[in-house]
């Protein structure tokens, strides 16, 4: 079970429990390869590995040259993997002729990949769509050729980019891929339960499971598919708070407040979805951490005392 690489979501604090509570393997957040090589942004603070391995970074770009500089930069800062990010359907990345765009000039493509794969000594990987739309279903075609050119592990969501994540990924299309390649495959697209995953795996025939916004909310879940024991309550609890710290340690207070909104949203979608709109927007209005953590706490705490009644 593997985490997948999401903008705005897989950052360190992220990475570092679903990690701990078992994901098999953890994937940065996209970096533009530009801006890297430009240090520019938040690049560097997307690099940062802090001791999980093997350290999986996602790169994105449409320019083989930039492309290869920050592989490099990224191999000498301590990647273990490069992952080619040809999957991202949002239009300010495709709108750059990035992410999923890339499906529609596999010429572009794979000169993009072999420069990758020749800038490096590390593992290259590759993660995208079906194609760019049910009319341009190419990925079995550029697995192939990336394969050829060096990439060791494809990745494949199972929509297309026109579908963005509307209706419910094809998982026996990803099989196309499976059988135009050699190299290990992973499948990805609405997996949520351990039944998921092995209807993934038995579908597209792939040799294990990506999971992304089945984890927001959740971190733990990766692992938990996988087989690990999930957090009881009170560890639930635990990891929120920790996770909020965490993020406030690594982004700073201010920037802090903002990057974990949505993750606190998360939380109480999953943990206490009968919290009160007024409460939430309490939790959200608050720019005290402590005030945070608190209406936090206990919105969790009340959720939870329905279910240990009910379990006793």
């Amino acid at each position: 079970m593997v985490l997948a690489p999401m903008s705005g979501v897989t950052d360190l604090p992220f990475r570092e429990i679903a990690w701990r509570w078992g994901a098999g393997l953890v994937v940065t957040e996209m970096i533009a390869s530009r801006e890297l090589a430009m240090s520019r942004g938040e690049s560097w603070a997307r690099l940062k590995r802090a001791g999980l391995g093997p350290h999986m970074v996602q790169l994105a770009g449409r320019e083989p040259h930039w492309m290869a500089e920050a592989a490099r930069i990224a191999a000498d800062n301590g990647a273990d993997i490069i992952d080619i990010n040809m999957g991202c359907p949002a239009k300010k990345v495709t709108g750059g002729l990035s992410g999923s765009a890339l499906m529609r000039d596999p010429v572009l493509a794979l000169s993009l990949i072999e420069a990758t794969v020749k800038a490096v000594d590390v593992p290259v990987t590759l993660k995208m769509r079906l194609g760019w739309d049910e009319n341009s279903i190419n990925a079995p075609q550029i697995a192939r050729q990336a394969e050829e050119a060096g990439v060791r592990l494809v990745t494949i969501h199972g929509r297309t980019r026109m579908q963005f994540y509307e209706g419910r990924a094809d998982w026996n299309a990803i099989r196309a891929v499976r059988e135009a390649i050699s190299i290990p495959l992973i499948a990805n697209g609405d997996v949520q339960s351990p039944a998921d995953a092995r209807e993934i795996l038995a579908a597209s025939g792939a040799d294990a499971v990506m999971m992304g916004r089945g984890a927001q909310g959740r971190p733990w879940h990766v692992g938990a598919i996988a087989g690990h024991p999930s957090p009881s309550c009170r560890e639930q609890r635990e990891i929120v708070a920790e996770h909020y710290e965490e993020m406030l340690a690594f982004y700073g207070r201010e920037a802090g407040l903002r990057h974990a909104r949505k993750h606190l949203g998360w939380y109480i979608d999953r943990l206490a979805p009968s919290l009160p709109v007024e409460d939430k927007a309490a939790i959200f209005r608050s720019t005290d951490p402590e005030d945070v953590m608190q209406k936090m706490m206990q919105a969790l705490q009340v959720q939870a005392e329905p279910a240990a009644r009910e379990a006793a």
